[in-house]
């Protein structure tokens, strides 16, 4: 189905929702819980549901005596090898009141870049959820390279979206919706809509907005919204405590509205935006 208007996600029946790293780890691990409550809620009501979820390199760093995002590869690789692990043990411990069971699946940009392991990606998403599985995806920090990253968790989430042509994409963060500027600068006014192709000409986004244990902002948001809009799935960003009103298609955050149809080979998508 093609989900029009923020409204329709309650009705949504593929959905996918992304999470970054600052909301479900250190200070904010507790989140988890009512975000799988959101998700199992949608989930319960038939929908499929696939999490997108930053968090791994985050998760891991405090096993590694870190106390801010490592900034060498190497160290990425070992805090991501083992915050993986604790951060899908986190989301099943929280599934398993539900009974619902989740999936890990790991990707690098060449998975989605490659028509064969592409192909491959989206048979066992496919199968996954006609399983009533709920698959969590992240990228393969343990093995990407800088050059064969996908940039940010927004871009994956986007790159999934359309892979399996979902009918929604939630963008979750710490901020409610897009502004016209820094919410905290005066005359920041919040944007309710964006329309297909519309430029947001005047708009002032901050660049990589880097938490300190992920990375992304409102600019990545942004891009990433387009890429899947304009690929025929409506996207939702929104912040991460207001996601059970964002699945019920509550009046919040800032929806971008898609394609009026999915496109059929959206791979090209794969490579980097201008």
């Amino acid at each position: 189905m093609t989900v029009r208007e923020r409204a329709g996600i309650a009705a949504a029946t593929r959905i996918v929702v992304k999470v970054g790293s600052s909301s479900i780890s250190g200070d904010n691990a507790d989140q988890i819980t009512p975000l799988v409550d959101a998700l199992a809620a949608a989930h319960g009501r038939g929908a499929e549901i696939v999490l997108v979820s930053s968090g791994a390199i985050a998760t891991g760093m405090p096993y590694l005596q870190l106390d801010e995002r490592p900034t060498d590869l190497a160290t990425q690789q070992a805090a991501a090898s083992v915050g993986q692990n604790l951060l899908i043990f986190r989301y099943q411990d929280s599934l398993r009141r539900y009974k619902i069971i989740a999936g890990q699946v790991l990707l690098t940009a060449g998975d989605l870049d490659n028509p064969a392991p592409r192909s491959n990606a989206q048979r066992a998403m496919e199968r996954l959820l006609g399983l009533r599985i709920l698959p969590i995806v992240n990228e393969n920090d343990t093995v990407a390279t800088h050059e064969i990253r996908f940039g940010d968790n927004d871009r994956l989430a986007a790159l999934v979206a359309t892979l399996i042509k979902a009918d929604v994409l939630v963008l979750l963060s710490d901020v409610d919706a897009l502004y016209t500027k820094p919410p905290h600068l005066p005359g920041a006014e919040r944007i309710a809509r964006v329309g297909l192709g519309e430029k947001l000409d005047g708009v002032e986004f901050t660049g990589s907005g880097r938490s300190g244990v992920g990375t992304g902002g409102a600019s990545t948001k942004v891009s990433a919204a387009r890429l899947a809009a304009d690929a025929g799935t409506g996207v939702l960003v929104t912040a991460t405590g207001l996601v059970a009103k964002a699945l019920a298609g509550g009046a919040v955050g800032t929806w971008f509205e898609p394609a009026a149809q999915h496109a059929e080979h959206p791979e090209h998508l794969v490579h980097p935006l201008p």
